[in-house]
């Protein structure tokens, strides 16, 4: 397979240690593939040491697309998602910065994706596997996704997972103007849509580490708004699902 085909979009705000350390992970767990870093004014100069690792040997392929401000991961993956259309790659991935998605599955995603549109790493596929979160952070993360899974009938485990891998297709056939959520509810409103429009979603298990370096992005906002958009989604499924009337 033509690696250069490939392309990570890796969203970061203040993520300068751990983009530098995750970078060469990447690459040498797929040679050639592309990394785009997404990021978001990080005062902490994260775009300024991709830029410098991009002058270097081993940064061909790299990238970084500035935006001016903090936004939300989901702003930032559509601004990504954006970049790689207007560009030749047929697989297009979601990584954390953080080390929580550790690279050495990057190769498992590419071949489970030559037979399926849309592949998720799942925390939740087989059992629990996550590491160093306190409990309440895992039972929150458990049960927001049976809600999830509840409420809007998606048949996926871990809804909010954010390391994932799309065919070229899916990404093109997404409306991103009405992807309204901004947070971690991002990712459940990309699989309601993909699995709506009828593609192959497949989860494979990954182990999910929590980041030792930098502060997590996590908040009650963005709890919140998880809550009200898979009530959303299950109304816009109710409403598609109802047949239409006789012409």
């Amino acid at each position: 397979m033509d690696n250069s085909k490939i392309l990570i979009v890796v969203p970061t705000y203040n993520e300068r240690e751990n983009i530098t350390l995750l970078i060469p992970e990447i690459r040498k767990v797929l040679p050639g593939a592309h990394v785009l870093v997404v990021d978001d004014s990080s005062p902490d100069g994260t775009s300024a040491a991709v830029k410098e690792l991009m002058e270097s040997p081993e940064g061909a392929g790299v990238f970084v697309l500035d935006r001016e401000a903090k936004q939300g991961l989901g702003k930032a993956y559509i601004a990504g998602f954006t970049w790689a259309l207007e560009r030749d790659y047929e697989y297009i991935f979601e990584m954390d910065a953080d080390f929580s998605h550790s690279p050495e599955y990057l190769p498992k995603f590419i071949e489970a994706a030559q037979e399926n549109d849309l592949v998720i790493g799942s925390r939740y596929i087989c059992g629990v596997n996550v590491v160093n979160w306190p409990m309440s952070r895992l039972l929150l993360s458990y049960f927001a996704n049976k809600f999830a899974r509840f409420v809007t009938g998606l048949r996926i485990r871990d809804c909010t997972g954010g390391y994932k891998c799309f065919r070229r297709a899916v990404l093109e056939s997404l409306n991103f103007d009405v992807i309204a959520s901004s947070g971690y509810s991002f990712q459940i409103e990309l699989n309601f849509f993909a699995w709506k429009k009828g593609f192959k979603i497949k989860e494979i298990p990954i182990i999910f580490t929590d980041r030792q370096r930098g502060v997590s992005k996590m908040s009650t906002k963005i709890i919140r708004e998880a809550v009200l958009l898979v009530w959303k989604l299950r109304i816009k499924s109710i409403r598609s699902d109802k047949p239409k009337a006789a012409e």
